[in-house]
């Protein structure tokens, strides 16, 4: 079983670029699960209705999502309430009527079971425990599975390998979002579990988490912040994520690669 992982999209920029470069990726590697973060796809907030759409009209199989769950929240709840939906908000929030935390997926004869869970360190809102909220999701009985992946919204890479040794050889994949910029650690781990730190983000080249450096210059300096935020909307880009291999047999990882696409034309 093949997967593609995006990190966080962000903005405007994903509309040009992920469309830009997918069909190609696709023809590459033929995955039969295609995974994007979505938790800054609109405005630096989470996704509304229409951009989930454009997500799913260019054959995107999975979304999830982070901390910016409640951000655009009233523009997105029904789609996160529908039967068929194919966004996850993090299983370790406290509200339980926002939408599904895990879901098993079937494509290509496949079945693969994504879990989506937020960090625990440093972290701005109160949250389950994210080590006993994935044990509580595993026990269940989800039928035949071929793979199991979970992304982890997180801060800090000791909680990012702590969760990662604790799930080795109950899951198949595990890959990190929200902090962007993407790692030089993918592995597969003693009991086949395959990991990446932090897989990156699709975003405006030469910016600071999208945001122009004019525009973020004043809170560095006096740390103030009462300035607008501008994006980076020039034609450089980049795109950072992760191909992986997951036997189904066994739903063991076999191959992990992290890529990262930088361009300069849209």
């Amino acid at each position: 079983m093949k997967i593609l992982a995006f990190g966080d999209v962000y903005w405007r920029v994903w509309r040009k670029a992920l469309k830009k470069e997918l069909p190609g990726l696709q023809e590459k590697y033929n995955p039969d699960f295609i995974i994007v973060n979505v938790d800054n796809i609109t405005s630096w907030r989470w996704a509304v209705d229409h951009h989930v759409e454009e997500l799913n009209a260019i054959w995107v199989d999975i979304m999830t999502g982070g901390d910016h769950i409640y951000d655009n929240f009233s523009h997105i709840k029904s789609y996160l309430q529908s039967d068929n939906t194919n966004l996850l908000v993090p299983a370790n929030t406290y509200e339980t009527d926002t939408g599904i935390w895990f879901k098993v997926f079937e494509k290509n004869w496949k079945r693969l079971l994504v879990i989506h869970l937020m960090w625990n360190v440093f972290v701005r809102d109160n949250l389950y425990n994210p080590f006993l909220k994935a044990d509580e999701i595993l026990a269940l009985d989800h039928g035949h599975l071929d793979g199991i992946v979970v992304d982890f919204h997180k801060e800090a890479t000791s909680e990012i390998y702590g969760l990662a040794m604790y799930l080795d050889g109950r899951i198949s994949s595990i890959f990190w979002t929200h902090t962007h910029v993407q790692t030089n650690d993918e592995q597969i781990l003693p009991k086949w579990t395959g990991m990446m730190c932090d897989i990156g983000m699709v975003w405006p080249l030469y910016t600071v988490i999208g945001a122009t450096f004019d525009s973020v210059k004043n809170r560095f300096l006096t740390g103030i912040n009462k300035w607008k935020i501008e994006q980076g909307l020039w034609k450089d880009y980049v795109l950072g994520w992760m191909y992986t291999e997951i036997d189904p047999s066994t739903m063991k990882s076999t191959h992990i690669e992290k890529i990262r696409i930088q361009w300069t034309t849209i």
